[in-house]
């Protein structure tokens, strides 16, 4: 649904600009760096509303890149994590089947740490 609206939004900011664009006919210097040219105002409108869709859908991208190698290196370390708690609760139950009770161990953030290492 939040997809249909941003779509719908961005429909509507499109058919705004193409109308102004339209209205907008006449021709106007545009100053480069190193010139000046005139051109019509429509193409000068037209071609820098292309260029912040392109700026912004390029920067969405990239975000989207980082943020999927983020899920990915969140999905690594939950799947070591639930490895670990596997492998402790496989450990009490040998435990409970020997009639053993271990003593309590409290693992702090340094202890955790050094045995990835």
């Amino acid at each position: 649904m939040k997809l249909q609206w941003l779509i719908l939004i961005g429909l509507v900011f499109a058919v705004i600009i193409a109308v102004f664009a339209v209205v907008n006919v006449d021709e106007v210097p545009v100053n480069y760096v190193f010139g000046e040219a005139e051109w019509p105002l429509i193409l000068v409108i037209l071609a820098s509303a292309l260029l912040g869709f392109l700026l912004s859908g390029v920067l969405a991208i990239i975000r989207n890149y980082q943020m999927q190698r983020k899920v990915k290196a969140l999905q690594k370390e939950m799947a070591v994590k639930e490895n670990l708690i596997a492998t402790q609760q496989n450990e009490i139950g040998e435990y409970q089947k020997a009639g053993v009770v271990p003593e309590a161990q409290v693992v702090t953030n340094e202890e955790q740490t050094k045995e990835q290492f």
